[in-house]
């Protein structure tokens, strides 16, 4: 079950909606007006882990900045 991310289009408030189902229609609500005008946002993830704040991923090269 994902977890949509989305900004209501009359206030600008960002919220997550947790999805049940990608076939069904899902009622969308903005938390702060209760505005039911709202777009899916690019959601980001995070990395946890030993090598998460490491700047390289099991050993890589970064793949930006300098390197060296």
């Amino acid at each position: 079950m994902p977890i949509y991310e989305y900004v209501c289009q009359e206030c600008g408030e960002k919220f997550e909606k947790l999805v049940r189902s990608s076939s069904g229609a899902t009622e969308l609500v903005c938390p702060r007006c209760g505005s039911t005008r709202a777009e899916k946002t690019l959601s980001l993830f995070g990395l946890s882990g030993p090598s998460a704040g490491s700047g390289s991923a099991g050993g890589a090269a970064p793949s930006c900045g300098p390197v060296g």
